[in-house]
């Protein structure tokens, strides 16, 4: 017992998660993640009330790593032109590994990560239609960007899922995303 380190309500959510990834919302069940996490069910309720509060804390993480810390990261770039180049570098760089993006919108209907999802949802495209503005867009010019560039991307993750990742392949992909880059900023 000595050797063990206590589990923190991040451990719980990053697991909880990873079945949601791996299962759906079902599958978040706080029995089997106690056992992967090798630990009991008292360790669940000394952080949290029930299971709900965790799937809530597992979309806040989710939110806090995928989406914040990127924003953040991006922020720092002061050429509003360049943080979208980096934006569109990063995210489109990465479909491959978007199961927790994709087990999230399956599940947008749930009562706890519909919400969730949404606010996610408003913070990316605000932080897209900032950019635009900062390049002295037009407000609805910008909101249409901003709308575009993140269906875009979220239409390429379902459209990869549906074709089993057959759509467009890994050697296909700079040129899709040049092409995309220039039709939504030009």
């Amino acid at each position: 017992m000595a050797g063990k380190r206590k589990l923190a309500r991040e451990d719980w959510a990053d697991a909880a998660l990873e079945a949601l990834c791996d299962g759906g919302v079902a599958a978040i069940a706080v029995e089997p993640i106690a056992a992967k996490l090798g630990t009991t069910k008292g360790s669940f309720y000394w952080h949290f009330a029930n299971r709900d509060a965790l799937v809530e804390a597992a979309v806040r993480r989710w939110a806090e790593q995928d989406t914040e810390a990127l924003i953040t990261l991006l922020d720092g770039i002061a050429d509003p032109e360049r943080r979208l180049r980096e934006l569109f570098e990063l995210v489109f760089a990465g479909v491959d590994d978007e199961r927790a993006e994709l087990a999230l919108l399956a599940h947008a209907g749930d009562p706890v990560i519909g919400p969730l999802l949404a606010d996610v949802t408003a913070r990316r495209v605000e932080f897209i239609v900032r950019c635009f503005r900062e390049m002295d867009r037009p407000e609805t010019e910008a909101r249409h960007r901003g709308l575009l560039a993140y269906t875009a991307f979220i239409g390429l993750i379902q459209a990869q899922r549906a074709s089993g990742g057959t759509l467009l392949s890994t050697a296909e992909r700079p040129g899709y995303l040049e092409f995309l880059r220039g039709i939504i900023t030009r």
